[in-house]
């Protein structure tokens, strides 16, 4: 309250302030003894003040008490004012209410008069519309009867508008009996007409034999009946013009076979002829007679192929079924620029069902090399993703395709599995020609320009498709291009495993299975038992390298094309089947010779690196003196590095990221095969441990430079590769570290190799204990205070080992190690 009084009346008055400290003030008046000499008229002053305050207050305490009445005299004054307005409006509309009755009477014999006229134009107008029914029902009569179709047209269309005024007096009897008349002879009309068309053709071969006036005059009354008189009128009429044709190609006829299928489409251009020179100006123009006819003459075409294709199916060969599919097209081609289709509108329902699925894909720029302007000349589908966004804009601007397209051809699509099974004959085919090519041939030649090369045969494997895509769906979007699709994803597996996984040289050191089954397992537990490093595996040659990374950027180029072709068949196939294609398994196995071929690099590079690591186990650490340069197994393993990595680095230049995967792959699997070893030197004194330390610190400044050895360009490895590197080469460093440490103090060494290498195996443990040369005795103390260092495992799970379980833990380690390597192998193959 006190804030808002200051808003409202501001004062810089001390006394005004909430905070009012009156020793305070006192004090600033009086801020020496000196000046308390003017006391008495400060005093004055101040009695001064409260005497006007006093008199402020009561002024207005005294205006307070005179307010109230004043209010309620101002009440009263509003309230006597109300009652006088309510008095005034009351009688305002008293008079409005008086005024409003005295108009009404005024104006009563008026209103009378304008109803009187209003209903006599009304009965003067219903009885002219009755006179003009009733003669010209009369009128209408004779006309029937003398035929004059002419005067008939006109004047019944009148009928038919009068007709429409009587629809509210339908209840009167006579108006009923007029209404009943004008449907009798309108009945009688279109059975008349239809006697005098019949009459007109009754000769054999449908010939009009006289009087084409009255049929012209008549098809004008026919307009003006029930539409099914129409309808009626024309189904005769087509059946007519027809039935030389139902004759002439039945069944049985050799002219019904596909072979002979040009006839039937030549029969029907005769025919429209013949009737455009002879009949045409019989029927008006908007009836659209010539394509009824076309189109009831590929109904029945089509129901007769369908029917003929059925019976003879052994007959029908792809060449044949493809002839025939031609010539149909052809025809339908025609026939949309000679009509409009208007015909079928109207039936759209069921033109829709039975018309084929539209064609889409379009012509090929340069039928022998489609792919001369696309920005990636081996890929046929980059062309059509590249310009995606314009075809959108142009299908959009795009006219909708006629109705007549698919009308016959559609007849043709439950036989296309033909043409499938041809197709699949001839990628079969392809597939094998490719295989024999690459056995007589070998693998792609390398040159210093090549860089992993592509198989050729995946780029033409690819152009194949295309050709087929495109040629099905003008055929079919429907079931036959699923059933392609899966063709294609057959051919693909087969691609995969005939042309690039049978074609990559074998890695010594593995055995490969076919199938589930593993091939000399046994052996394989044996030799994972020894030590391999007495196994001497040859390296891959420079070809076979070149082979290795030729297959891979094959595998990559064939993924990504892939991609594309699953994108292209969903776009051209019916709506309701995009769902159901589908290469995911497909794309899976690329990606699974991408990582096959990625492997053997790996392995290729580690067998050429497993002489050098075999070399520093021989090595008797316990009587190195001194620390010098870095070992000879450092320098042929940077050797073998130096030789390898500048190979596959180009070789794999147009698959950047499968070269920095193969670097990933090669330091997960190099840096714990050389603590491996690491664990396998012993004993290693503290000179030999410094010595091993700085081999490891030169084998990690290589490992973190191997993507860029021999490279022109400097480039940063990635930073994932760099964090594998420096996270493995530390755990080795690291290793070294507790071995060059002092054992004694026990304690002080265990929590040294907790806080360093923080590993809670206990049989890690051990071969550090096993490095430093320690005795059976001490390593057991040693154990044992590891174990009581180490956090308690969970509720439920056993305790650290014992030393007894130390050896057998490190075999089954390395058996379980053998078998995942044969499950992966036996997986990528």
């Amino acid at each position: 309250m006190a804030g808002f009084c200051n808003h409202v009346l501001p004062s810089t008055d001390p006394l005004d302030k909430p905070d009012f400290n009156a020793v305070e003030y006192i004090n600033n008046l009086f801020p020496t003894e000196q000046s308390l000499a003017n006391i008495d008229e400060v005093i004055t002053r101040m009695r001064l003040k409260i005497r006007r305050l006093d008199d402020n207050i009561r002024v207005v305490v005294r205006g307070q008490t005179n307010a109230g009445q004043d209010g309620r005299e101002a009440l009263g004054e509003a309230q006597k004012a109300i009652q006088e307005l309510f008095k005034r409006i009351k009688d305002i509309k008293e008079k409005a209410d008086k005024s409003e009755h005295m108009v009404k009477e005024i104006t009563r014999d008026i209103k009378q008069l304008d109803h009187a006229k209003k209903h006599l134009t009304s009965s003067i107008t219903t009885l002219n519309h009755l006179h003009m029914l009733v003669g010209g029902v009369e009128s209408l009569e004779a006309l029937t009867r003398r035929r004059q179709y002419s005067e008939v047209a006109n004047l019944l269309q009148g009928v038919v508008n009068v007709m429409e005024h009587f629809q509210k007096y339908m209840a009167i009897p006579q108006i009923r009996q007029l209404a009943d008349k004008v449907k009798k002879i309108q009945s009688e009309l279109g059975i008349q007409i239809q006697a005098d068309f019949e009459e007109a053709f009754s000769t054999q071969g449908g010939r009009l034999l006289s009087n084409p006036t009255l049929l012209m005059e008549a098809c004008f009354v026919v307009n003006v009946l029930d539409p099914k008189v129409k309808k009626e009128l024309l189904k005769w009429f087509i059946k007519l013009q027809l039935q030389e044709y139902m004759v002439l190609f039945q069944d049985k006829e050799d002219v019904a076979w596909l072979d002979k299928i040009d006839r039937r489409y030549a029969w029907l251009k005769r025919a429209l002829v013949e009737f455009e020179e002879k009949y045409s100006r019989l029927f008006p123009a908007e009836w659209e007679v010539s394509e009824r006819i076309c189109v009831e003459f590929c109904h029945v075409t089509r129901n007769e192929l369908s029917r003929i294709m059925q019976s003879r199916s052994s007959e029908m060969d792809v060449k044949l079924l493809l002839f025939a599919i031609q010539r149909t097209t052809n025809f339908e081609s025609l026939i949309t620029k000679r009509f409009s289709g208007i015909t079928l509108l109207p039936a759209s329902g069921e033109s829709s069902s039975s018309s084929a699925p539209k064609a889409s894909g379009k012509k090929e720029a340069d039928a022998t090399n489609p792919f001369m302007e696309s920005p990636d000349a081996t890929n046929p589908f980059a062309d059509d993703l590249v310009k995606e966004r314009e075809i959108e804009i142009k299908n959009s601007l795009k006219p909708k395709p006629s109705p007549f397209q698919g009308i016959i051809s559609q007849c043709f699509e439950p036989h296309l599995y033909i043409y499938i099974q041809s197709q699949d004959r001839n990628l079969a085919e392809l597939i094998q020609q490719f295989v024999d090519d690459f056995r007589s041939h070998g693998p792609p030649r390398m040159e210093a320009e090549d860089s992993g090369a592509i198989l050729p045969s995946c780029a033409d494997l690819f152009v194949a498709y295309k050709k087929c895509m495109v040629q099905c769906s003008q055929l079919s979007t429907g079931t036959p291009l699923l059933s392609l699709s899966s063709t294609f994803q057959k051919y693909l597996r087969e691609y995969a495993n005939k042309l690039l996984t049978n074609n990559l040289p074998k890695s010594q050191n593995t055995t490969v299975t076919t199938g589930t089954g593993l091939t000399n397992f046994s052996a394989l537990i044996k030799e994972g038992l020894k030590d391999t490093s007495s196994i001497e595996t040859p390296k891959f040659t420079a070809e076979e390298q070149y082979l290795v990374c030729s297959i891979l950027c094959t595998a990559e180029y064939c993924l990504d094309t892939s991609q594309q072709l699953e994108d292209k068949l969903k776009e051209k196939v019916d709506a309701s089947l995009k769902d159901k294609i589908n290469l995911a398994g497909e794309l899976d196995v690329f990606h699974s010779v991408i990582a096959s071929c990625i492997q053997l690099l790996v392995q290729d590079l580690e067998t050429a690196c497993e002489p050098a690591l075999t070399a520093m186990n021989k090595v008797n650490w316990s009587i190195v003196e001194q620390v010098g340069d870095q070992s000879s197994y450092v320098t042929a393993i940077t050797t073998h590095i130096k030789q390898t990595l500048p190979i596959v680095r180009d070789n794999l230049a147009s698959a950047r990221k499968y070269f920095t995967q193969f670097c990933i792959k090669f330091a997960n699997s190099f840096i714990p095969r050389f603590i491996s070893h690491l664990y396998k030197c012993k004993p290693i004194s503290t000179v030999g441990a410094e010595q091993l330390l700085l081999d490891t610190h030169s084998l990690k400044t290589v490992l973190l430079d191997l993507p860029s050895i021999g490279s022109q360009v400097a480039r940063k490895a990635p930073a994932s590769y760099t964090k594998i590197v420096v996270k493995g080469m530390t755990k080795a460093e690291m290793i070294l570290k507790v071995v060059m440490s002092p054992h004694d103090p026990t304690e002080a060494f265990v929590d040294n190799y907790i806080k360093l290498i923080a590993d809670t195996d206990a049989s890690n443990f051990q071969k550090v204990l096993d490095m430093k040369g320690l005795k059976r005795s001490d390593q057991n103390i040693m154990l044992d205070l590891f174990r009581t260092h180490m956090p308690a495992p969970p509720q439920g799970e056993s305790g650290p080992p014992n030393a007894t379980t130390v050896f057998q833990e490190q075999e089954s380690s390395r058996i379980r190690r053998l078998e995942k390597l044969i499950k992966k192998k036996e997986w990528i193959k």
